[in-house]
């Protein structure tokens, strides 16, 4: 009886939409925590993919996190859909001040909430950043902040037209 209850409660649910309706919107406030590494892996998917026990994969995972070869877990997202969908690989060329520690500015960069990652690089540039805005005018005013700070001595942008692969997946 309660059984049916709840079946007809889902049906009605489903029916009017109401319970996906009147839902709060938490989209923006999950992408920024998928972002930052609050995500988990699926043991069960797993263990039915490579047919092992999840007790099993359990076990690997916590001794790779331990030993330090898994640092986070993270989404892949599609960005045109979270309006980061303006990719752009910009390439900085530090003054000789600021290359006698290209980490500290590297690091101060990767701080900015548009760059999705920063590198060193050994050649003609010496750091590269992934920026992800939302379109060419966001990207123009993340690109006058860093002009501005000191220790920049050039730059070059490369825009992205359609990213294929990510994160080891095919998109």
């Amino acid at each position: 009886m309660y059984l049916n209850k709840v079946q007809i409660l889902n049906e009605i649910f489903l029916k009017n939409g109401t319970l996906f309706n009147n839902m709060k919107n938490i989209g923006p406030k999950l992408i920024k925590l998928f972002k930052e590494g609050y995500c988990t892996p699926q043991i069960a998917k797993i263990a039915r993919e490579i047919k092992e026990p999840s007790t099993t994969i359990h076990y690997n995972i916590k001794k790779l996190e331990k030993e330090g070869a898994i640092r986070t877990y993270k989404a892949v997202f599609d960005y045109k859909k979270i309006d980061e969908g303006f990719c752009v690989y910009l390439f900085l060329k530090l003054t000789a001040k600021a290359g006698a520690d290209p980490d500290r500015i590297s690091n101060e960069l990767a701080r900015y909430e548009e760059v999705e990652s920063a590198d060193l690089l050994a050649g003609e540039w010496d750091v590269v950043l992934k920026v992800r805005t939302k379109d060419q005018d966001a990207f123009y005013n993340v690109l006058k902040t860093i002009l501005a700070r000191e220790g920049i001595e050039g730059t070059t942008s490369l825009i992205s037209l359609r990213q294929v692969k990510t994160e080891f997946i095919f998109l």
